[in-house]
């Protein structure tokens, strides 16, 4: 026998003799194998897509409760004509919203014992329904403990039997006699939305925008099953908790553009009275007109007082983020960003920039810590600022341990169920090919880009790591932000200077990387897919990052189908641009769904009126046979697993490995 023979088998048998340790006999060999062979045999679970939710943790929270329609359709097929509509969104708000439901429930129902026990009843129907997918001992463990073997009773307890229906009548009525239906409502509710959906996949930018993107991670911190494809906006607030400058800068801007300060003080306390009292102090009589913040976006009506502070305030921190880039730019050149450099190109006595050979007036010249000298080099004043802000994120531990959630379920890119999810994009040359990147002094490119730009991310956070290591680490999370050739932005510029101080809106202009222009085609999706190893029949990529304008006639499926789009514009201040309030994905047995979302109103009205997101299913893609476990990575998984077992299995049979009693 050839050497590399012999070492194959002896590791074989040294594996085998180590599983031997969790099935010592052939009788818990075969159990196994039998449990893993059914659970190959069982329907796919539903995964679930979102993108770009950009903190409307309101609508986030929604759509989680109601798995973008999934619970509804279950309770349709499951009822159909046997209840009423208004009884059916009666029912499904009580499963979004069981505390406050109930609350409403027992101010207005004069008969509550009789509503228990019909919502029990019907609760459990639909927790059957939904638990379909999985074993026994899979539901169990979802199960609330205190809770778990009434709840286990009477899922698998049919009243259809008259043997069985008194005992099930009994448990109800035991349930609601000793005041206990309100928790047990409370823990179905709950049960029922944990196994609506198996996984949850977040691509990216959690972060800006919106009020609540501290909420969106304090829901995701303790959700059961989830993962993250990171977005810029997500690096941008990485890159200020591990203590970028320039990345806290520009957090505090994007804040104090849209009047949302909610994330930034409630959520993560930052002081934000440095800031205040130097904006002041600085800009006390400038009205900062183009500073004022898109109030409209934001529901909170600002009085002309505080709107003017935030102005300042604006104003303030965006003069520091253009000098803190710029200094990055000079210590990387090899970024090649220094057409980003603007404040040398101001004219201050004429007023004017020169932007890409062309000169344009000025909308603002107010600038009492620019020294035309030294434009890039920030004043005591707001060096000052700048150190205590930076300390607030360092310290924040919410912030920081919410980056730490981050960084453990999240990554480039990800491939599930033949499904590749990045962000924004894989950079790409005019001809289709790949195009070469170069990241901390190595050139590479494709699935290679985006796994070493991933380590370039960890390693600002490897306090192991060498410090200057470490610090090229924290400084690259602004080239990721706002950098040309970066996969999560791939756009020839970040217009902020411009949108800022040129009223011409031809400098506004972002033009996108050739990865957007070529996406549509079939033949460039395939090449991306084979590059990163993507199997399958049915293989697609998924992507957010650029809204698409369904108001003007763009389609989220692209490619013939091998790419969806899922970002609509969760956030408010892109549902004008969209002519949509976001997309979601739902991915079950029977193939993909994407739900059209229109702007949520409130949790408020979803509760006092049942008022649902209203939502247009669109049938992206329909299997020619019901997908099972075994059709999935999971499924690839377990038979590997049922492979192992079957020649532990020979082995104690043949005597090569001896049972344990």
């Amino acid at each position: 026998m050839k050497q590399s023979s012999i070492k194959k088998v002896n590791d074989d048998l040294r594996y085998l003799r180590l599983l031997s340790r969790d099935f010592p006999t052939i009788s818990s060999v075969t159990t196994e194998i039998i449990n893993l062979e059914a659970i190959l045999h069982l329907p796919k679970p539903t995964e679930h897509f979102l993108a770009d939710l950009h903190g409307e943790n309101e609508a986030f929270q929604h759509v989680l409760r109601n798995a973008s329609g999934n619970i509804k359709r279950k309770v349709n097929e499951l009822f159909g004509t046997t209840l009423r509509e208004q009884e059916k969104k009666d029912l499904c708000t009580l499963i979004y919203y069981p505390e406050q439901k109930l609350d409403l429930v027992k101010k207005t129902d004069r008969n509550i014992s009789d509503y228990y026990q019909t919502t029990l009843n019907q609760l459990v129907a639909v927790c059957r329904r939904v638990s379909s997918k999985y074993t026994r001992s899979k539901v169990r463990k979802s199960l609330p403990p205190e809770y778990a073997y009434i709840i286990e009773e009477l899922m698998h307890e049919s009243t259809d039997d008259h043997n069985k229906q008194a005992y099930v009548n009994v448990i109800i009525q035991t349930i609601i006699g000793t005041t206990r239906a309100d928790n047990f409502i409370i823990a179905l509710c709950y049960l029922i939305q944990r196994l609506a959906i198996d996984q949850l996949h977040v691509l990216g930018d959690i972060y800006d925008r919106g009020p609540g993107a501290h909420l969106i991670m304090d829901v995701l911190e303790s959700y059961h099953n989830w993962d993250l494809q990171w977005g810029n906006h997500d690096i941008l607030w990485m890159g200020a908790a591990a203590g970028n400058p320039a990345c806290v800068a520009s957090v505090l801007r994007i804040s104090l553009r849209y009047a949302n300060l909610a994330t930034i003080e409630d959520g993560y306390a930052i002081n934000l009275v440095p800031l205040t009292t130097f904006s002041i102090d600085t800009y006390g009589n400038d009205e900062c007109t183009v500073f004022k913040p898109k109030i409209e976006t934001n529901d909170k009506l600002l009085t002309e007082k505080k709107c003017k502070l935030i102005a300042q305030m604006h104003k303030a921190i965006s003069i520091i983020q253009f000098k803190l880039e710029g200094q990055l730019y000079n210590k990387h050149p090899e970024w090649k960003m220094d057409d980003r450099k603007l404040l040398d190109k101001i004219d201050f006595e004429k007023g004017i920039v020169t932007v890409d050979g062309n000169t344009y007036e000025m909308l603002d010249m107010n600038f009492p810590t620019i020294d035309p000298k030294h434009p890039f080099e920030l004043t005591k004043e707001e060096k000052e600022v700048v150190d205590r802000l930076c300390h607030s994120f360092l310290i924040s531990d919410r912030l920081q341990r919410h980056i730490n959630v981050q960084l453990t379920h999240g990554s480039m890119y990800g491939i599930y169920n033949s499904n590749l999810l990045y962000h924004a994009s894989v950079p790409l040359n005019e001809d289709g090919s790949l195009h070469e990147v170069s990241v901390a002094g190595q050139h590479v490119k494709g699935v290679a880009l985006l796994e070493r730009v991933e380590q370039m991310i960890r390693s600002a956070y490897d306090v192991g790591s060498e410090s200057e290591e470490r610090q090229v680490g924290i400084d690259y999370f602004w080239y990721l932000w706002c950098g040309p050739e970066s996969p999560l932005f791939d756009k020839s510029k970040m217009s902020t200077f411009e949108r800022y101080f040129i009223a011409d809106k031809s400098t506004h202009v972002e033009e996108k990387g050739w990865y957007y222009k070529l996406r549509d085609s079939a033949a460039i999706c395939d090449y991306i897919m084979d590059e990163f190893g993507v199997k399958g029949e049915h293989r697609h990529i998924i992507n957010g990052h650029v809204p698409v304008k369904v108001g003007k006639g763009e389609k989220p499926i692209k490619a013939d189908g091998r790419l969806m789009v899922i970002d609509g514009g969760f956030a408010k201040a892109y549902h004008n641009t969209t002519g949509i309030a976001g997309y979601t994905l739902v991915y079950h047995s029977r193939g993909f769904q994407l739900v059209q979302h229109a702007p949520f109103t409130s949790t408020e009205e979803a509760i006092l009126n049942g008022t649902d997101i209203q939502t247009t299913t669109q049938i992206v893609e329909m299997m020619g046979h019901r997908e099972m476990v075994a059709d999935s990575d999971k499924g690839v998984e377990l038979s590997e697993q049922v492979s192992d077992l079957e020649k532990l299995l020979m082995a104690y049979r043949k005597g090569i490995i001896k049972e344990r009693k």
